[in-house]
């Protein structure tokens, strides 16, 4: 049987990538009140430390993202995961695919920051080993953010 999601590296500009975008951006401004948009540049994951990726389902159509960009000596941070909704396991496989690249490049942690009240982010994070840790960077003075922390293993 074969796996239920392929997930690839993309371009960010691509139009599937540009659209599950579009569509995490509206998700996040109706839930939180910001898009989220300000906080992520595409070229920050195009260059050879960073990565964006697209999950397509059995059909080949485009159902979720996610990006890992350089943060700091040894650590990337975790960007614009997205699936749609009704796909179960395609957010798991984007973060899997996100986690196996990061370690293969020498990564030994993964951060992100998620908003308190995206529960549902906050309980998938968690669920998947990532421990919360004090806010970093642009997130250090934001008190409706959450940030998190995940050890990798190496390649």
């Amino acid at each position: 049987m074969r796996a239920a999601w392929r997930v690839e590296a993309a371009d960010p500009g691509s139009p599937d990538a540009a659209q599950l975008m579009a569509e995490l951006s509206a998700v996040l401004a109706a839930l939180t009140g910001d898009s989220g948009q300000s906080s992520f540049d595409p070229d920050d994951v195009r260059g050879p430390q960073a990565r964006f990726a697209v999950a397509r389902g059995r059909d080949g159509a485009a159902a979720g993202c996610g990006a890992l960009r350089p943060l700091e000596e040894g650590v990337a941070e975790i960007k614009r995961m997205y699936a749609r909704p009704g796909h179960a396991g395609c957010g798991s496989a984007v973060l899997a695919f996100l986690e196996s690249e990061a370690a293969a490049l020498g990564y030994g942690a993964l951060r992100l920051s998620a908003r308190r009240v995206n529960a549902r982010a906050v309980a998938f994070y968690a669920a998947r080993g990532y421990a919360l840790i004090p806010n970093f960077g642009r997130y250090a003075a934001k008190p409706e953010s959450l940030c998190f922390e995940k050890r990798l293993e190496p390649a």
